[in-house]
């Protein structure tokens, strides 16, 4: 498919080197804005009518033309194409399609603001599409959670059993995650949705052209007030790519926990074959690849991050070509932010769980301790006294090769004679547990109601 001449090519006379033409080229990737190219191009036709640059009738061919090459596109639509950018792109199939007329479309519009357009249409949606994605993996978390309601593990703090835990509770703790990296995201739309189309080049636009009809038409909230800003101004993406880095902080969290409760050394869960793979030398294993890579691609989005801080950090006003650097970052962290959620929904719907091996990792370890010195509390004590005379019952249960709750109602007396017989109900496992009763624990009466509200919070 020809295209036509490059779109600033009347100061030139030389052609570009090939080399230097394909390194700036840029439609390889931003062929990926040509639906909301073609979209803004539309209502920016329809302005130009109200500015007084286009007939009603031109207006009418431009669209009309526009809306054709738009539902022509396919699979192999862009093959061949030597076009510049998706902008290059679009003009040269408008100008095959009605001639000359197509060449007005361009009055006062200049790929600074038009690209810078695109691209929060473009992001806008992918706001929308990233946090219904979350919102799917909070459902999968909650599905597991609820299948999952009564089982118990160990809780962790330095990766050392601490606590025991409902898994329900260790389910909602990653659903609140995704709930924030939703509200970041949502939090971010307004700031995303500006237009800037109508800025120019840098300077502003020389026609009359109504930018809030603009705004309206194309859905945006409001529209930029400084047009060497509107043009320049990469802040959403940053804000993007570092919401992309939090979801992946979460998921790969979330990853490191599934991998290791899926070790031989834990056997808490097994993985479904589905999201697991095996060893082209160790028959017997059963690799967590998912989940690794997940918390490997962790790393390629706080790089696309880091790529676009840098990129900016330096740039005098107004527009600069290094921006051009902005799409390839933000498409990659989307793609990769997407997929690391789907895939993760998916292996959380498909874990087997080995609940007796859980059960008896709770259940042992001195996870009653803390149990032991709040009933000392109770009792009178200081937390601080309660604190060291627990810790020396530990020692002493620890070299007679027992658990708190195996010791002997004498043997607990000999460091503390506060201690009484109806301690051993407290330090049961179901006791320790529904303790933990303040809103957020993990008590079951507070994880089922946190369930609800999670669930309800969801619409589902």
């Amino acid at each position: 498919m020809a295209d036509s001449k490059n779109l600033w090519g009347g100061r030139f006379k030389g052609k570009s080197d090939p080399t230097f033409a394909e390194f700036n080229n840029s439609f390889r990737f931003d062929r990926r804005l040509f639906e909301v190219d073609v979209t803004a191009s539309i209502a920016y036709a329809r302005a130009l009518v109200d500015a007084g640059v286009l007939t009603t009738d031109e207006s009418t061919a431009i669209t009309s033309a526009l809306e054709q090459i738009f539902t022509g596109a396919n699979s192999t639509y862009f093959d061949g194409s030597t076009a510049e950018d998706v902008h290059s792109f679009v003009e040269a199939r408008l100008v095959e399609s009605i001639g000359d007329v197509g060449r007005k479309l361009h009055t006062g519009r200049s790929r600074n603001d038009q690209v810078a357009t695109d691209f929060r249409l473009w992001l806008r949606q992918a706001i929308d599409d990233l946090s219904e994605h979350l919102r799917q993996a909070q459902l999968a978390l909650l599905d597991f959670a609820e299948t999952n309601r009564e089982v118990v593990i160990p809780g962790y703090t330095h990766l050392q059993r601490a606590q025991p835990v409902l898994l329900a509770h260790w389910c909602l703790a990653y659903f609140e995650m995704f709930a924030r990296d939703r509200e970041r995201l949502m939090e971010a739309r307004p700031r995303v949705n500006v237009l800037p189309l109508g800025s120019g080049a840098l300077a502003g636009n020389s026609f009359p052209i109504d930018r809030g009809a603009l705004a309206r038409e194309l859905g945006f909230d409001s529209v930029s007030r400084n047009s060497l800003d509107a043009v320049s101004d990469r802040d959403f993406c940053v804000e993007f790519l570092s919401n992309c880095s939090l979801v992946m902080v979460h998921l790969s969290r979330l990853a490191e926990d599934i991998i290791i409760y899926s070790t031989s050394e834990f056997g808490f869960i097994q993985l479904g074959d589905p999201i697991a793979t095996g060893s082209s030398l160790m028959p017997q294993k059963k690799n967590p690849d998912s989940m690794e890579l997940v918390r490997g691609k962790a790393g390629r989005v706080f790089g696309d991050l880091m790529a676009m801080l840098t990129t900016l950090k330096g740039l005098p006003l107004a527009y600069n070509k290094d921006m051009q650097e902005d799409k390839e970052a933000v498409f990659d962290a989307f793609d990769t932010a997407k997929v690391s959620l789907k895939v993760s929904s998916t292996v959380l719907r498909n874990i087997t769980l080995d609940e007796n091996r859980m059960l008896e990792a709770a259940s042992r370890g001195y996870m009653n301790a803390t149990e032991l010195a709040d009933y000392l509390v109770r009792k009178g004590a200081s937390f601080r006294d309660a604190h060291e005379t627990v810790g020396k019952i530990v020692m002493m249960a620890i070299q007679a090769g027992k658990e708190i709750h195996e010791l002997s109602l004498s043997e607990l007396r000999t460091h503390s004679t506060m201690i009484d017989a109806d301690v051993f109900a407290l330090l049961t496992l179901q006791r320790t547990l529904a303790s933990k009763s303040c809103v957020g624990g993990t008590a079951p009466t507070q994880v089922a109601e946190a369930l609800s509200d999670a669930r309800a919070s969801l619409g589902k």
